[in-house]
């Protein structure tokens, strides 16, 4: 695992010291995800210039160190990532007369691209990856990412140059960069938490989608069309035009094999490697197939926390007990998590509102004292249905959907309608229950269609182009008819809308961005493609069952782990943020979202931030989620600031304002 970033200004005529120079600063920036060795090469008549550091995995010797050049010489790639079938490529490319210096996979990804062409060597490829690549003959630069996202890369056109990098520190440092807040990017990122691709917080920053693949000329700058290897869309349709046909046994068999053999792949590594295990489903899952396949005590890890509602480290320990893993386990208090919270914003680069992002970086923090790659079981929930917002969508659906939409339009305004003096007058000891039940039902009857409905129910902000000034919220999967196939079921299309937007730019992002910054590779054998693929493959009724979530993931579980052992209802990598800011965090939350600072920014409209926040601490309504999203683009501001770019952002608050 590493990082990466890269320039193309063919029209700079930079000598080569100035381009090694640039070229090292921003892989310095990204010391984090590569502390054993770092990289530039630069092509002083192309402008090209491509940074490297390296956590070495596989292959520790320099055979391979990065930027590395291709047997023929004709390409040069900085990546980050793992081909997990490099081995099987290797003896390919062997018997097509190809000769290899080290054994890492990089080489023999550079081999693959020189026998197949970048296309081709990427459709071959079972990896999590992100890589620029520039063909020395053609004066191309190649940049590419694996299928489900797993890896980060963001790029964009800066004046001449064009610049890409792993985070967004990489690019800050060149330069030639300059960028305002995307506003527009900024309303998505309130509605969600998190800003999806291709889209970043700033004006012409974008991020390439998963399987994405783009192609830059030297000899002409500007945008280009980003293409696509492989298509989520084409393989849930695929799966859906020739479903499995076997019995539930025999799909559950078929899915244990092939994730087995994911597993396998990812267990491969010249360093220390362990798992994360939260003792639910998809880590135990994970974890009980690396016991399977090890002949020594699998190392692994999980974090418990003193309150009772926000812990699963018991339940880790008995699962890890009965597969005689070697386990450890850090037991925290609420003052460990809140110390994270001040380092958030240079994790992130971005806005990041996944308050799960704490417990992700605190476990991440303690695997990485003992191990250098771990395997994690996210993927689980997106793939079998795990998610209750799934339940909850359908039962909502199921009872209004027979209600015209004008009618359920017209009773929830009348709930809205009702004023805040009737509201408190009506509390009673129960204070945030009733009322803030009535509410939230309230902005569902006014849903039109199931598609909005799901919107609704993972949105904070539900009309965020109100809260931020000057924006027009962009389209996305939602609101895009073409972006999704025709789904069977409600319950097919919510899954393929969280594969395609959820999954990658939240969970899989604060997966690599809390592993990274302590140096931690983190595996996902559940996004092996070939196990995506089957997935897509399997009857939704095998998915969920008798009220059972992930039913066929419980299934291969039960093979290994009593029942009774994992059976409990879904906890999540939950805090308690919503107490938190009622408590200790109470002044900091009110100081970021004072009123007079948010109108001095610019940024956003302090009034409805006020009423969440007054609602919030006076307990009529939980809007912990809400105000966090705010707090979260409130701190990353301040941390703007502490980089030096007041101006930049004191400019774009002036233009809001006038």
């Amino acid at each position: 695992m590493c990082g990466i970033a890269g320039f193309l200004d063919a029209s700079s005529r930079r000598p080569r010291a100035e381009l090694e120079a640039v070229c090292e600063r921003m892989g310095e920036t990204l010391l984090h995800r590569g502390p054993d060795s770092g990289g530039a090469w630069v092509d002083e008549a192309a402008g090209v210039g491509l940074a490297h550091r390296r956590l070495a995995i596989i292959d520790l010797s320099p055979e391979g160190a990065q930027p590395m050049r291709s047997e023929s010489g004709r390409f040069v790639i900085t990546f980050n990532g793992e081909i997990y079938n490099f081995g099987e490529l290797r003896k390919e490319l062997l018997e097509l007369g190809h000769a290899f210096r080290g054994h890492s996979d990089t080489e023999i990804l550079l081999a693959a691209v020189e026998q197949w062409g970048v296309a081709r060597a990427l459709e071959r490829s079972n990896g999590m990856f992100a890589f620029g690549l520039w063909d020395r003959r053609d004066r191309l630069l190649h940049l590419a990412r694996d299928r489900m996202g797993e890896k980060p890369i963001y790029y964009g056109w800066f004046g001449r140059a064009f610049l890409f990098g792993s985070e967004i520190k990489a690019l800050r440092v060149h330069p030639a960069f300059q960028a305002p807040v995307d506003r527009d990017a900024l309303a998505l990122y309130m509605r969600l938490g998190y800003v999806p691709s291709p889209h970043s917080i700033y004006v012409g920053l974008r991020k390439l989608p998963p399987a994405g693949l783009l192609t830059v000329s030297a000899s002409r700058a500007g945008d280009a069309p980003v293409g696509a290897y492989w298509s989520h869309r084409s393989a849930a349709a695929r799966g859906a035009a020739e479903p499995f046909r076997g019995t539930c046994d025999e799909a559950v068999t078929a899915l244990e094999t092939l994730l087995a053999d994911a597993v396998k792949l990812r267990m491969q590594a010249d360093v220390p490697l362990g798992a994360f295990l939260s003792g639910g489903i998809d880590s135990s899952t994970v974890v009980a197939l690396m016991q399977a396949q090890s002949t020594r005590p699998v190392r692994t890890f999980t974090i418990g926390f003193q309150e009772g509602g926000y812990n699963e480290a018991e339940h880790a320990k008995k699962v890890a007990r009965h597969l005689g893993t070697d386990h450890t386990e850090l037991y925290l208090n609420s003052q460990d998590a809140l110390d994270v919270i001040p380092r958030l914003p240079a994790l992130y680069d971005e806005p990041f509102a996944d308050s799960s992002q704490i417990p992700t970086f605190l476990v991440s923090e303690l695997t990485r004292r003992h191990v250098t790659v771990s395997l994690s079981g996210d993927g689980g929930d997106e793939l079998f249905c795990g998610y209750p917002r799934y339940a909850k969508a359908l039962a909502i659906w199921k009872r209004m959907r027979w209600v015209p939409a004008r009618l359920r339009a017209l009773a929830g305004g009348a709930i809205d309608a009702i004023p805040d003096a009737i509201w408190g007058a009506a509390k009673g000891e129960h204070e945030v229950t009733w009322d803030a039940r009535l509410a939230a039902r309230a902005r569902i009857l006014k849903l039109p269609t199931a598609h909005a409905l799901y919107q609704g129910l993972v949105s904070a902000w539900e009309e965020p182009h109100r809260l931020v000034r000057g924006a027009t919220e962009p389209g996305t999967v939602f609101t895009d008819e073409g972006a999704f196939p025709d789904a069977p079921s409600l319950l097919d299309w919510m899954r393929f809308v969280d594969i395609v937007t959820y999954l990658p730019d939240d969970i899989l992002v604060k997966v690599d961005r809390a592993s990274m910054a302590v140096s931690l590779e983190a595996r996902v054998p559940l996004l092996d493609h070939r196990f995506v693929e089957m997935a897509f493959s399997m009857p939704i009724s095998m998915k969920r069952r008798d009220r059972s979530s992930k039913w066929m993931l419980r299934q291969i579980l039960y093979r290994y782990v009593p029942k009774s052992m994992v059976e409990r209802p879904k906890m999540g990598f939950a805090v308690p943020v919503d107490a938190w800011l009622r408590g200790p965090l109470r002044e900091w939350a009110c100081d970021l979202l004072s009123p007079e600072r948010i109108r001095q920014e610019g940024f956003l409209d302090p009034a409805p931030v006020e009423t969440a926040l007054r609602q919030h601490l006076t307990r009529r309504r939980h809007c912990h989620t809400q105000l966090w999203h705010v707090l979260m683009f409130q701190a990353w501001l301040d941390a703007e600031r502490a980089r030096g770019v007041s101006a930049r952002v004191g400019q774009a608050g002036a233009r809001a304002n006038g």
